[in-house]
């Protein structure tokens, strides 16, 4: 039988068992597709595999382990000075290959990487379902984020299974056309995932968190490593950072720094040797999580840590100009600052003094979830294999 005419939707592998492949690549795409794997495990009647591309290798490592992701396959294609056509290149060949060995009737992504783009891209050309985890997320810049903004679209467009993390998101789907009875509204399971972690109570790993925590000064993260901002929008951030710790003896300042040469030498230059300037290694995933609850502001350029400070309820200025998250903003807890030297230290300042309107005690709960998005995604995908009701209902979230 010719497949020339048969839709992606359509196709089933036929067999006891549905199969579901699961793609990552990044710490992030770990991190939010572990309640995904977890929830599809503990149905039993869905064989779920995971596949890492190791996009990144040192920061996925403890993430795989402490949630038992336990990959089938390793690419392993991360290589010194690797570039998007070299993460292009890896993904395509080495997922061709799992797809065609696994065979599985649903591949899965999550967000908005190099991975999920052409995890998607093997998923389309292999004529199989593809399923993405926080689908719809939009900023409206194909330039910003780059090169995320574009893979996130392009992933939608190969998408047959959309797990939409809000209802904004979804409205975005709808918008550009997608059909809304497979516009599914799970909440993120970044929440999910950083419930688990915090319940898991482990022990500070990094001895400087260790140092700054037992210190009694209050704790200012950040986290800057997105390409738009390379050159000077940095070196502009680094000064405002270097001015507030100089005016603030009660303030210290941490910040893990991305090991890009872009972002590592104009970090050393600016911010080194200030005494409550701390330039560390990227933290592991639950000393994160620890200092995000420790906080009492975060500095960040990153999507992930703008959807997980909500839970503690900590200020956060976003490095951007736009965001594709605006929940947080709508919510009060997130502010979109750029990275202009006043304007951020103006809006630092205002955070740490009481001086800048935010709410009291912070948000009420987190506009991004409620912790069981992944019982949600496997539910979804579930009920569709096997042709059987769903157990769940969609989050209703705030709109």
């Amino acid at each position: 039988m010719s497949g020339a005419d048969r839709k992606a939707s359509d196709t089933a592998r036929p067999g006891p068992m549905p199969r579901v492949l699961v793609v990552v690549g990044t710490r992030p795409e770990a991190i939010k597709m572990a309640p995904v794997v977890e929830a599809l495990r503990d149905r039993g009647d869905v064989e779920a595999r995971v596949a890492l591309t190791g996009q990144h290798t040192d920061l996925v490592d403890q993430v795989l382990d402490a949630f038992r992701l336990d990959p089938a396959y390793d690419l392993a294609i991360m290589r010194p000075g690797q570039s998007l056509y070299d993460v292009a290149r890896g993904c395509l060949d080495g997922l061709r290959d799992v797809v065609r060995d696994f065979k599985p009737d649903v591949l899965l992504v999550q967000g908005d990487t190099a991975t999920v783009f052409f995890g998607a891209l093997v998923a389309f050309f292999e004529r199989m379902r593809v399923g993405h985890v926080e689908a719809g997320l939009r900023s409206g810049d194909k330039w910003a984020p780059f090169p995320e903004e574009i893979f996130r679209r392009l992933t939608d467009q190969l998408t047959d299974y959309y797990f939409a993390p809000t209802r904004p998101a979804a409205e975005n789907l709808r918008r550009e056309g997608v059909d809304p009875g497979r516009v599914y509204v799970t909440g993120n399971t970044v929440v999910d995932a950083l419930l688990a972690a915090r319940d898991l109570e482990r022990p500070v790993e990094h001895p400087v968190l260790r140092d700054v925590l037992a210190g009694g000064r209050r704790l200012v993260l950040l986290t800057a490593h997105r390409r738009e901002s390379f050159g000077a929008p940095l070196r502009e951030l680094f000064g405002a950072v270097r001015t507030l710790a100089d005016r603030h003896e009660d303030v210290e300042v941490l910040y893990p720094v991305h090991p890009n040469p872009n972002v590592v030498g104009p970090a050393r230059e600016i911010l080194g040797g200030h005494a409550r300037v701390h330039l560390i290694e990227p933290l592991g995933y639950f000393d994160l999580v620890r200092a995000l609850s420790a906080a009492a502001l975060v500095l960040t350029d990153s999507g992930g840590i703008q959807e997980e400070a909500p839970t503690f309820g900590v200020p956060v200025l976003v490095l951007r100009e736009v965001t594709e998250r605006p929940e947080g903003v709508e919510a009060g807890v997130v502010r979109l600052v750029g990275t202009d030297r006043d304007r951020v230290l103006t809006e630092a300042e205002g955070a740490l003094d009481g001086s800048g309107g935010w709410p009291e005690g912070g948000v009420a709960s987190n506009p991004y979830g409620d912790g069981r998005a992944g019982e949600r995604i496997a539910d979804i995908v579930c009920a569709d294999l096997l042709g059987v009701p769903r157990r769940t209902k969609d989050w209703e979230g705030p709109r």
